[in-house]
């Protein structure tokens, strides 16, 4: 295959690899994205009141509980041969960074240290109104319904999930250094994200704009798609795997050859 040969040498040659990762990494592991992640109790509600401060303040049990539910079904699920692969890819790179989009805490199961999360983390937690991080373990639970989300033992706001909702804005200092990654890596790696969630969006065009080659990991074609250096298709459970041993195997040649 062209694509995964001219993928391979590029990464040989990189000293800065960043992979960017959306949805539809979680998804070959069994996380519903999103918006299919509705089901049961939970069918009757539009997403976007389960994900807004709005949301939370018009119901804060039934929105903790939601998000309780999915932190359950996340909890049962493992990170699939992509996850590793990347883990195992920082190993023969100088440097690799994964710039997600999930809040899942799949990359870092899998073994990845660099890991820089646009949108949070569903097993992280802070209060709703000073931010104060909650570090108390909780339990997690897929029981299936609202219930009372607790409360900040410094300020006594009510506790949510680490995320980014919608309408609010990304960390300044994670967006900052995610665009830092984009303009100076040689090859961005674009997994499985639909390509129309900004600011994550713009990183592999920044990427692009500043000399990397950029290369594009789904199972088709996104709103990206027409802006990369090479698209394989197919799911990163068997891409990325299939990529670490291209480039294990040309590095085995160069050191035997």
């Amino acid at each position: 295959m062209e694509g995964l040969e001219r993928t391979r040498d590029a990464l040989a040659a990189a000293q800065l690899v960043v992979a960017t990762t959306g949805a539809g990494m979680s998804k070959e592991s069994g996380i519903p994205t999103f918006r299919d992640a509705q089901d049961g109790l939970w069918s009757r509600y539009d997403p976007l009141e389960l994900a807004t401060r709005e949301g939370f303040l018009r119901d804060p049990a039934r929105v903790w509980g939601w998000y309780n539910y999915r932190r359950g079904l996340i909890s049962e699920l493992s990170p699939h041969r992509g996850h590793f692969a990347l883990a195992k890819l920082a190993e023969l790179v100088p440097r690799l960074a994964v710039v997600t989009q999930n809040i899942d805490g799949l990359h870092q199961r899998a073994g990845s240290k660099s890991v820089l999360e646009l949108h949070g983390n569903i097993h992280r937690f802070r209060c709703l109104d000073q931010d104060h991080p909650f570090e108390v373990q909780i339990p997690t639970s897929k029981e299936d319904g609202p219930t009372d989300p607790p409360e900040c033992e410094r300020c006594g706001s009510p506790i949510r999930p680490d995320v980014v909702w919608f309408g609010e804005l990304l960390a300044q200092d994670v967006l900052e250094e995610a665009e830092a990654l984009a303009v100076s890596c040689d090859v961005m790696l674009v997994i499985g994200t639909s390509g129309i969630v900004d600011p994550a969006a713009s990183l592999p065009i920044a990427a692009r704009d500043s000399g990397a080659t950029v290369v594009e990991i789904n199972t088709e074609t996104s709103e990206l798609s027409h802006a990369v250096d090479v698209f394989l298709k197919g799911p990163a459970g068997e891409l990325v795997p299939a990529l670490v041993d291209a480039v294990e195997g040309r590095s085995s040649a160069d050191v035997n050859g």
